[in-house]
């Protein structure tokens, strides 16, 4: 389980280098094999690959012919590319997710329980700070949260 934020810098290669607390886990849970892929948020999303299959069987199921489910699929399936951490237990994240998340050089990967959130650190100030001022709306609670207590 992936939890917790991290402040990252990428160098000039685009590589990110995952965190300590991270490394072993993911050893052990997929040999280091990952997959990354866009989030309709300008995030990207990184996923082991035994969690990746169980995501990518569930949104292939879904019925095509639905325009939105179409949507969903050219998105995350469509630009879902494996990246494999190396020796020095980085990972290359691949030009074009780099862009579409306005990655430059800081970053701020946020844990999210089965996978990562991998955020411009810009980007990512600016959406927390929004969300939290949205938060502070009760009258739009989903009514999923209505019973939860934290």
């Amino acid at each position: 389980m992936f939890q917790g934020i991290n402040d990252l810098n990428l160098d000039a290669k685009g590589r990110m280098s995952l965190p300590v607390r991270y490394r072993e886990s993911i050893q052990e849970s997929c040999g280091g094999s990952l997959v990354t892929t866009v989030d309709v948020d300008r995030c990207l999303l990184i996923y082991p690959m035994p969690e990746w299959r169980v995501i990518h069987q569930k949104l292939m199921l879904l019925p095509s012919m639905d325009r939105q489910v179409r949507r969903l699929q050219r998105l995350i399936v469509g630009h879902a590319t494996e990246c494999d951490v190396d020796a020095s237990h980085r990972v290359l994240l691949p030009p074009p997710l780099r862009k579409f998340a306005n990655l430059t050089k800081h970053a701020v990967l946020i844990g999210q329980g089965n996978k990562f959130e991998l955020w411009d650190q810009e980007t990512w100030e600016k959406m927390r700070e929004r969300w939290i001022k949205d938060e502070n709306k009760l009258s739009d609670i989903s009514g999923a949260l209505e019973t939860l207590s934290i």
